[in-house]
């Protein structure tokens, strides 16, 4: 033996190896369904003493849990799928992932390389089927192969942009024996590979601050990539210094403090009108981590129309996609506002915040029902008042996505998960559990609506297994809600398929897979039943009623500006007894 070969290196199946390593990568717990062409791996995975596997019930949810567990870590989730339904049953889990910059690696089982091609039982061509939806994908033809992808697809994963890695292992490659060690086999995790930034010249900086000092009516808008890049403390610097409003996607939610003077909300669809509208006036954008998403600009061509645009963005591709800019700077975003400090002088722009407040008071956010207990803004916000400040929030998709989005007092945008760039219905309970999966010491809310919870209802029986700290708030009004909102306001009231004429009995079917659960429509102190649930460690379902006349407003019409967005007209509310 070559004297420079560890004397401590030993031959490894396929599978062995890559539980192997995953240990070195640090991962503690997987999440997935066994199948045929997964045994290997998990015959494997029954020797390790490092790695705890999760045992979901659906192979989406397998990926959400993942992406829970990723987006409260910042590091890569891993989950597995066996080949054929196994695989094409996550699909969806990592298109989330993708829109949303997620870091994920899915290990999919397939059938064995000699029958590849041979419409072989629970075959499908994953690497191409994914290839458009993942970050990176990778077939493994040779155990020898994975000393070499396994590392690589984490860096990939978790590097520059983030998102999700798919690597397909044949059985017949979990089961080959690897060489020992090769010299050149990568480390552990290349410690700061996730936060390896591609910095434009001094040049780029020097112009966007001095197009920030010149400013008379600037505005911060900030996205996802200021959490990615766990840069929200040196946002709130950078504008308190600068003296610069900043307004918030909804995957950035919780970058300002909720309450600070110079927060002023989600912009967009469904932002508040004022929010809108100091957006219109502004003469200055700064954009960071931020992609122009329809649902944030509106018409594009009639957004920020009075403004320069300087945008900053770790990936180039972003550059001109909806918004020309005037500067545009490829770079971290934690790496590029601690560039900006550096260069922004203090400024006090005394007329803009007048402005800003005047704007702010004559338009406010309203929210009707505020008082009431069951409806959308009154569960919301006295469910804000009684979670702790360092609660985990997940949602579904829908309109309690957007009420918690619009009402919840968001402490910090890296304990907010929801589903933002493919907005999946079924992403909120799994992505609770992963979360509190891996902050087991918090409280973990999941706020759901009836259409949404059915979609992963089954992982239900997951948290009761896992007995995590999930409280599940499910806004119940026996619709799709926000389908059947768009049907009313642009469809003419044609109510097709939005409203379910059989409601389900969830309190009953919570209880049936082992959740506690309670309906605060019919608790003679609803206040107090609310508070207990939330105080009582453990999972629960509060399942709150909501009349389906409900809206989520303000709300943009498709192709309209954001500034001509409908606001709220007086609404029924149903009250709890």
């Amino acid at each position: 033996m070559d004297a420079t070969q560890p004397a401590t290196a030993q031959r490894h199946s396929g599978a062995d190896l890559i539980i192997h390593l995953l240990e070195r990568q640090g991962v503690e717990i997987v999440a997935g369904i066994p199948g045929g062409a997964l045994l290997p791996l998990y015959e494997a995975l029954g020797r390790s003493t490092r790695i705890r596997h999760v045992l979901a019930r659906h192979e989406q949810a397998a990926g959400f849990i993942a992406q829970g567990m990723a987006r409260i870590t910042g590091k890569a989730g891993v989950c597995f799928a066996t080949s054929g339904p196994g695989v094409t049953n996550v699909v969806t889990a990592l298109a989330d992932a993708k829109l949303d910059s997620i870091p994920l690696v899915c290990i999919a089982g397939q059938v064995p390389t000699t029958l590849i091609g041979t419409d072989a039982f629970q075959e499908v061509p994953t690497v191409d089927m994914v290839r458009p939806i993942t970050k990176a994908s990778f077939f493994v033809r040779h155990a020898d192969e994975l000393w070499r992808v396994l590392p690589e697809a984490f860096r990939s994963a978790e590097g520059g942009r983030p998102g999700p890695v798919l690597v397909d292992v044949p059985k017949d490659v979990q089961l080959q024996l690897a060489t020992t060690e090769p010299f050149d086999s990568a480390p552990a995790r290349d410690g700061d590979a996730a936060s390896i930034s591609r910095l434009d010249s001094s040049y780029s900086f020097d112009l966007a601050a001095q197009l920030i000092h010149a400013a008379q009516r600037p505005v911060l808008y900030v996205g996802g990539g200021i959490v990615k890049a766990r840069a929200h403390a040196a946002i709130r610097e950078l504008a308190e210094r600068a003296g610069l409003p900043v307004t918030s996607t909804l995957m950035a939610l919780g970058a300002l403090p909720a309450g600070h003077e110079l927060d002023i909300g989600m912009l967009g669809m469904h932002g508040a009108r004022y929010t809108n509208m100091i957006i219109e006036e502004c003469d200055l954008l700064i954009a960071i981590g931020a992609r122009f998403d329809d649902r944030a600009t509106g018409n594009p061509k009639k957004f920020a129309p009075h403004a320069r645009i300087i945008h900053i963005d770790i990936d180039p591709r972003e550059f001109g996609k909806i918004k020309p800019a005037d500067v545009a700077i490829c770079a971290d975003a934690g790496v590029a506002v601690h560039e900006l400090l550096k260069r922004v002088p203090l400024t006090r722009r005394t007329l803009w915040q007048s402005r800003v407040q005047q704007l702010r008071q004559g338009h406010p956010l309203r929210t009707p029902g505020i008082r009431e207990l069951c409806s959308p803004y009154g569960i919301v916000q006295a469910i804000g008042a009684l979670a702790p400040a360092d609660a985990i929030v997940t949602t579904d998709v829908g309109q309690h996505q957007m009420w918690v989005a619009q009402r919840f007092p968001f402490a910090r945008p890296d304990r907010w998960l929801t589903s933002g760039g493919l907005g999946t219905m079924g992403f909120g309970l799994p992505a609770a559990i992963g979360a509190a999966l891996v902050a087991p010491e918090a409280t973990t809310l999941c706020f759901t609506g009836d259409g949404s919870l059915l979609m992963n209802v089954q992982e239900l029986a997951t948290l009761a297994e896992l007995d995590l700290n999930v409280k599940i708030v499910l806004l119940d009004n026996a619709a799709l809600g926000l389908v059947r909102q768009q049907q009313e306001l642009f469809y003419q009231r044609r109510f097709v398929a939005s409203q379910f004429s059989r409601p389900s009995q969830f309190v009953a079917i919570a209880q049936a897979f082992g959740i506690p659960a309670l309906d605060l429509g019919e608790q003679a102190e609803p206040h107090g039943a609310l508070s207990h649930a939330l105080s009582t460690r453990g999972p629960v379902l509060i399942r709150v009623p909501i009349a389906a006349t409900q809206h989520v407003l303000p709300m943009v019409a498709p192709g309209a500006a954001n500034i001509e967005a409908l606001d709220h007209a007086t609404e029924p509310l149903e009250e709890c007894q």
